[in-house]
């Protein structure tokens, strides 16, 4: 019995150990079904880690793409803007290249604005009662729209910052103008007198101080033409009682051989050698200013310059001011500005300002002007006229073709006998 226990015992046991393997194997079964189904898992992830790359790298694709679109874009804006920019530099220059002019030609002093609004004014009140100074400017006006004849259709067109930043860039090419060629006649001028007068002790172009009335040659040249420098007594130099120099005199450089008639100052008046010097060094070239003795028979400026557009060598020459502004005939605006560019060189004065002492350089200047504009009777008229005619032939030598009418240059032998051969040519096709 108890041997058989034993054996059931020893059954019981391998039952237990069948059991245990029964679980085993159970256990395994789990063991395989958990390990069948973390094969699948990490299956899947091996998959979804070959899409993920795969996705990455589309996304990183698309992005680039993106980028490249954004990057274009931003360069063709950059492209835009800098284009623009270039474009509004170039209206800029081209601004102050034609507001070079102003000072020139049309008003030493009257602003742009002013002018304009002298304009505006009168379209808008038709007030046929108007002041001198009025006058003034609606000349002046009217000047600048000969000079500048796109300036009122392209100024209407613009909003009004593009057209006050126009403006101030005529200004500045205006006052940049008048800055050079005050630079340029301090050191021309004084270097005329020098060779003229042969002075022993030469002007320093660099000593303004020393120029003026404190120096005998230019103290002489600035001399009111009702007084008399050479009278000892005179108090000119030190501006004694009775010797005021004012606006109201015209000074000794603006007369032909700078000496005057009291009893007919309008003769010589404007025909200066000096001041003529000084036209031909601002509107033609420094170089030309070396011959002002000829009355006009010299080379033709203006034909000359015209053929010279380029040199043989096909190098482009250089244009002068008066070629570029298109100006073929001296105005008076433009005579009493160089008046006021001598009378300033010869000067002590050392910077430009529009007093000097008791003279008044804008006074100065319309004085000038008015004496060109407002000719008092017809025979005043012809005179003035022909003053401007020998002005414009010293300048410009005796350049005329300009003056041409269409009825003359008909007439003319090259255009007629072209019309003749034409005639005939037609009267052969029309005979039987």
């Amino acid at each position: 019995m108890s041997h058989v226990e034993g054996q059931q015992n020893e059954g019981n046991t391998m039952l237990h150990v069948e059991g245990q393997q029964n679980e085993g194997n159970t256990s395994r079964s789990h063991v395989e079904g958990e390990g069948e189904g973390s094969t699948s898992h990490i299956e899947y992830q091996l998959d979804g880690g070959n899409v993920q790359p795969q996705q990455s790298q589309a996304v990183a694709a698309h992005m680039q793409a993106l980028q490249r679109r954004k990057i274009a874009q931003l360069e063709e804006k950059l492209e835009a803007l800098q284009s623009g920019r270039a474009v509004k530099e170039r209206q800029t220059i081209w601004y102050v290249a034609k507001g070079r002019a102003i000072r020139r030609v049309v008003a030493l002093f009257d602003s742009i604005d002013d002018l304009v609004a002298e304009n505006d004014r009168r379209f808008e009140a038709n007030d046929p009662d108007t002041t001198i100074e009025q006058d003034r400017l609606q000349i002046g006006y009217s000047t600048l729209a000969r000079t500048l004849p796109w300036f009122y259709k392209k100024g209407s067109e613009m909003e009004y910052e593009e057209y006050s930043h126009m403006l101030k860039m005529l200004r500045q090419g205006a006052d940049s103008a008048r800055g050079d060629d005050t630079s340029k006649l301090k050191t021309l001028i004084l270097e005329w007198v020098n060779r003229e007068f042969k002075l022993v002790s030469l002007i320093d172009p660099d000593d303004k101080i020393s120029c003026g009335f404190t120096h005998d040659v230019c103290g002489r040249l600035l001399c009111p033409a009702e007084l008399d420098w050479t009278n000892p007594e005179a108090g000119i130099r030190n501006r004694s009682d009775g010797y005021i120099i004012t606006d109201l005199s015209f000074p000794a450089y603006l007369y032909d051989k700078y000496t005057t008639k009291l009893d007919d100052l309008e003769e010589g008046l404007f025909k200066g050698k000096i001041l003529i010097q000084g036209y031909k060094a601002v509107f033609t070239s420094p170089s030309s200013a070396k011959d002002v003795d000829s009355d006009g028979d010299g080379a033709d400026v203006i034909s000359n310059n015209q053929r010279a557009k380029k040199s043989l060598s096909g190098i482009k020459v250089k244009k002068h001011v008066a070629q570029i502004i298109q100006m073929e005939k001296v105005t008076p605006r433009s005579i009493a500005y160089i008046a006021c560019q001598v009378r300033f060189a010869l000067s002590s004065v050392t910077s430009w300002r529009s007093m000097d002492g008791d003279f008044d350089y804008e006074q100065f200047w319309w004085t000038i002007v008015d004496f060109f504009e407002k000719a008092p009777g017809q025979e005043a008229r012809r005179r003035v006229d022909k003053l401007l005619e020998w002005w414009t032939r010293k300048v410009f030598g005796r350049n005329r073709r300009g003056e041409l009418s269409d009825t003359m240059k008909a007439n003319m032998s090259v255009n007629a006998l072209a019309k003749q051969r034409e005639q005939r040519d037609d009267t052969a096709f029309d005979s039987p």
